[in-house]
């Protein structure tokens, strides 16, 4: 058996009842055990009725008071296997559903690390959370089924079999009476299966939509457009309210069939027996076992109706996260791998013309920030593209030592939730001198002094408790730390004031000497700072040169220079005004 912790394999994403199949048969072995247990117990259900017949119509007799006494002691010994029974039943259930949460935690969560920057860009926030927070516990709770669901059908036709020897009109009641509850329920759970579907759909989007919100509530407050994201946010709460509404009526016609229809079929074998009684076709204690056999049989009844239930919510938890799983990233290691460049080398994007000569900064430069910001994709391999390292396309080198040796610091890059030393820290170790000199690159040493507990801070989830400009600088202190032969910073310094600016220009200059950088900004501050500025037009490069260079020979260059020294006055106004 797999250790769901350890090695979660490989899922079956083709249907969502395939991915069901494949989390029952990672844990085959477990799986296999609750089954056998669970019918264990279910069967046993039925011992006290047979022992309550042969006491009645053995022990109620004159002198018979050893032979009462023996079917008695049987009846509290068949009582304790059952409670024993129940409880090996209700563990290994448990155990199963971890395992399937687990298992499924883990490979959506190796599976998103595998999309990495791609996978915002293709399924929101509010999926994949509503995935994490409702969906794999509905997808666990369906695989509990297995143990119950087997032991009723084996407990059903026990019932039957014992209710046969006794007269075969009840025990055909028994019989026809399943197939008419599958009639009667089926259709509802088709029902169910539908509105199910939408309803997480719109929980999606309405987690997704908050999420929006609140991230961006300091720009919403700005804009005046508050209340406006607040009246859409409440209308499709309503909406989500209504739909659910529609799925609490399907549920709850289906939870009082599956109670009210074993207690009419109860009813009805009761009265058939108690006539035959009545009549003396059969004795006072095969009525006695004939109630009891039937009032076991509302047990496994009970559990065809939630089983069915849980399955079909279960399929729709399912459909949700190989949606995600079917996922496949753009960039993917080729089928014939060459080696990278053994030392540093020349970075260039074939589709730009930009070149990164090694152990030199340069500057991208752009009026379309998101011609600048594409070429840093194409250059750290988050896009295909034919770009070339050291001669070598880039395509063709292993995709982890890509990563290793090329790191793009993003200028949305997240937090994770944390003490801030291990928020800056990433994966590898620091000394307290290196964290300190990057804080003091990176213009970010009062925000460690501001902080109550310094390095030892939390930090939440997305840096929610900083302001814009520290979470900036935060950023680049971890890129600093990372050190990589190549470090491509996208906007590094768009949140700041003019001051703090100049302060991590010259950080950054000093903390990548000798390093290959790049980073995309129109700030002359930092173009001052750049060995060469690649100068962009509708994504081609232009001119390339020293910045002093550009501003004298390119007047489109110049004017958009201009533009942002005046971008730059007016991000100290406000920062000022904060």
């Amino acid at each position: 058996m797999t250790d769901s912790y350890a090695d979660p394999g490989t899922p079956d994403h083709r249907s969502a009842a395939r991915y069901l199949w494949w989390l029952t048969i990672s844990q085959r072995q477990r799986v296999a055990g609750g089954t056998v247990i669970g019918t264990l117990w279910m069967v046993c259900l039925l011992l006290p009725p047979y022992l309550m017949q042969r006491a009645v119509d053995d022990g109620l007799q004159s002198g018979k008071t050893g032979t009462l006494v023996g079917w008695v002691a049987a009846l509290v010994g068949a009582a304790l296997l059952n409670a024993w029974l129940g409880i090996m039943r209700h563990r290994i259930m448990t155990r199963v559903r971890m395992d399937a949460t687990f298992r499924t935690i883990k490979v959506v969560v190796a599976h998103s690390a595998r999309l990495g920057a791609e996978l915002p860009r293709r399924v929101s926030t509010g999926e994949v959370a509503s995935i994490g927070v409702g969906d794999v516990a509905q997808m666990s709770q369906t695989l509990t089924i297995t143990g119950p669901g087997v032991g009723a059908v084996v407990a059903y036709l026990v019932a039957a079999a014992l209710l046969l020897s006794i007269s075969v009109p009840l025990a055909l009641v028994v019989l026809l009476g399943v197939p008419l509850l599958v009639v009667v329920v089926g259709p509802l759970l088709e029902r169910l299966q539908g509105a199910e579907s939408k309803y997480r759909e719109q929980q999606g989007a309405l987690t997704a939509r908050l999420g929006d919100i609140v991230g961006g509530m300091r720009v919403l407050n700005g804009i005046g457009g508050k209340e406006m994201m607040a009246s859409r946010y409440l209308r499709g709460s309503q909406d989500l309210q209504g739909e659910g509404y529609r799925v609490g009526a399907v549920t709850s016609w289906i939870q009082a069939l599956s109670v009210g229809l074993p207690a009419l079929f109860l009813a009805l074998v009761t009265w058939l027996a108690a006539r035959m009684a009545a009549e003396g076709t059969i004795t006072i204690g095969t009525l006695v076992a004939v109630y009891g056999y039937v009032a076991v049989l509302v047990v496994p009844v009970s559990n065809f109706i939630e089983g069915g239930y849980d399955l079909t919510r279960g399929l729709v938890a399912a459909r949700r996260v190989i949606r995600v799983l079917a996922l496949k990233p753009t960039v993917e290691d080729a089928a014939t791998l060459r080696p990278a460049p053994g030392e540093p080398s020349t970075l260039r994007d074939a589709d730009s013309g930009v070149e990164l000569a090694p152990g030199r900064m340069t500057a991208i430069v752009s009026a379309r920030p998101a011609d600048s910001a594409a070429v840093v994709d194409r250059l750290g391999r988050y896009s295909a593209s034919a770009a070339t390292w050291g001669g070598v396309p880039l395509a063709e080198v292993a995709l982890a030592e890509v990563r290793s040796r090329i790191v793009v610091a993003d200028n949305d890059a997240d937090f994770f939730s944390g003490p801030l030393r291990s928020v800056v820290g990433g994966r590898s170790e620091h000394t307290g001198p290196s964290i300190a000199q990057a804080f003091k690159d990176a213009a970010a040493e009062e925000i460690v002094q501001a902080m109550p507990d310094g390095l030892d801070t939390p930090i939440q989830a997305q840096g929610s408790n900083l302001s814009g400009g520290q979470r900036q600088r935060l950023r680049l202190v971890r890129a600093l730390l990372a050190d990589p032969e190549v470090l491509l910073l996208v906007e590094p310094t768009s949140a700041v004031d003019a001051h703090t600016e100049a302060a991590m220009a010259a950080g950054l200059r000093r903390a990548r000497t000798g390093r290959t950088t790049a980073l995309t900004s129109t700030s002359p501050v930092l173009l001052e700072q750049a060995d060469t500025v690649a100068y962009l037009v509708d994504g081609r490069l232009a001119a390339a040169g020293p910045h002093r260079e550009l501003l004298a020979s390119e007047p489109g260059y110049r004017a958009l220079v201009a533009r942002g020294e005046t971008d730059t006055e007016s991000m100290s106004a406000e920062e000022a005004v904060r």
